[in-house]
């Protein structure tokens, strides 16, 4: 454990000893001897917890995930001794401490694990919950939805039978979040409800209000209804601002993206040059400010050059990414109908020159957009041209006249159902 005796008294001055020692090793050393000592009094378990703070503290620091994860192993029979509530406490504090070490994605899930064995073990439900929320949290990150969905679908109906209304909104809220995932939007509305319906019967931390506010926007935008979605993203940003949380960079992000989507992007400068929107600039920011002055400028090359620069911030984010690709594929088809629009009979490369995009993209996209009646047109593959048609203008005599046929129809069966009374 270290150079030093085995165990140290668990005192103040051990405390005191650990913080004035000149390197982190040190003070590691000296806490792991402090929790050494056999003593269960109530001065020494309070030391101990302290101590375990600490120790916490300094293996983060350190980046010692797997020590963290030795210390949970090792601090079970002194979790006998502290209350439940206590112990709740101080398995969270390790199990968040590890989360904040890169890539431990995969020791964070075995942890849980391990973790939910032993509270299983030692009939301690209310811990294990927690921690099989936080595992289910964690498979959804590492994209295991299916065992997320097995695990959340037992636990969501202990905690209702429980009425653990605070852990039923956190639970309620991932099942929303899973099924989003996998593109079961109604589902996932059906849950963020239920985390509505459970957060207005309590208080609600900021934090939790933010991410209820944030999932309200995502799944708003994916049914197209930016304006509300924006409002939603508004009032998340404003709730992570305050607690200067990171999530706060990304509403803002989906705020600039409402924007642009509704056809307002001429208002992403103004948001990001506000007060709020000047603390976070950077490249999440800039990516956004790069999509709409393509957009504003119905830019494909300048558009492409901004998911090329950006490609981190845009492509990798999959809401960002989702509503670019609609918002891509509206501009091409708003650019290719106005450079068709003078021919009847032009080559597809001489569109694909003009547009600056490869051939066999645009010819595929030109398809398309014929089979989809944007408008009227055949590719004739053989000499590489699109050939475009005039829109046949429908005669307004034509739709008159099947108006007048159809009310002189409703006549005669009107005569013929009162001539069958009267003969009858």
């Amino acid at each position: 454990m270290s150079a030093m005796q085995s165990s140290l008294p668990a005192t103040t001055e051990s405390i005191a000893m650990a913080q004035e020692a000149k390197d982190a090793s040190e003070s590691i050393s000296i806490l792991y001897c402090v929790l050494e000592d056999p003593s269960s009094s109530s001065d020494a378990v309070r030391v101990k917890e302290l101590a375990i703070t600490n120790l916490t503290n300094y293996l983060t620091k350190e980046n010692r995930a797997e020590e963290l994860r030795n210390l949970l192993t090792q601090l079970r029979p002194f979790f006998a001794l502290i209350p439940k509530a206590k112990t709740a406490k101080i398995v969270r504090g390790i199990i968040d401490a590890v989360s904040k070490i890169p890539g431990t994605s995969d020791l964070q899930i075995s942890l849980c694990k391990e973790m939910v064995e032993w509270t299983r073990a030692e009939k301690r439900t209310f811990l294990r919950q927690r921690v099989e929320a936080r595992l289910a949290a964690l498979l959804l990150e590492s994209q295991e939805y299916t065992e997320a969905l097995t695990l959340l679908s037992g636990l969501i109906k202990e905690v209702r039978r429980l009425d653990d209304k605070l852990l039923l909104v956190d639970i309620d809220l991932l099942e929303s979040k899973l099924h989003f995932s996998l593109r079961n939007l109604p589902k996932a509305k059906a849950s963020l409800t239920a985390a509505r319906t459970a957060a207005n019967a309590i208080y609600v931390p900021p934090a939790q209000q933010g991410t209820i506010d944030l999932q309200s926007g995502i799944l708003h935008a994916e049914e197209k209804d930016y304006k509300t979605a924006y409002s939603y993203f508004f009032e998340a940003f404003e709730g992570f601002n305050a607690l200067e949380d990171a999530k706060a960079i990304f509403c803002l992000k989906y705020m600039l993206l409402c924007k642009i989507m509704v056809n307002q992007a001429d208002d992403v400068a103004g948001i990001i040059s506000s007060k709020a929107g000047l603390q976070y600039v950077g490249p999440d920011v800039d990516a956004m400010k790069a999509v709409a002055d393509a957009y504003s400028k119905r830019s494909l090359k300048y558009f492409e050059t901004a998911l090329r620069d950006y490609k981190a911030q845009l492509e990798e984010d999959p809401i960002v990414h989702r509503h670019l690709s609609s918002l891509y594929d509206t501009l091409l088809e708003q650019n290719l109908c106005r450079l068709i629009e003078p021919y009847s009979r032009v080559e597809i490369a001489h569109v694909a020159e003009m547009i600056e995009l490869p051939i066999d993209h645009v010819e595929k996209k030109l398809s398309q957009m014929i089979l989809d009646k944007k408008f009227s047109g055949t590719l004739d593959q053989g000499a590489g041209c699109l050939i475009i048609f005039e829109d046949s203008k429908t005669e307004a005599i034509f739709p008159a006249t099947l108006e007048t046929i159809s009310n002189v129809g409703k006549v005669v069966e009107s005569l013929y159902m009162r001539s069958a009374k009267i003969m009858a």
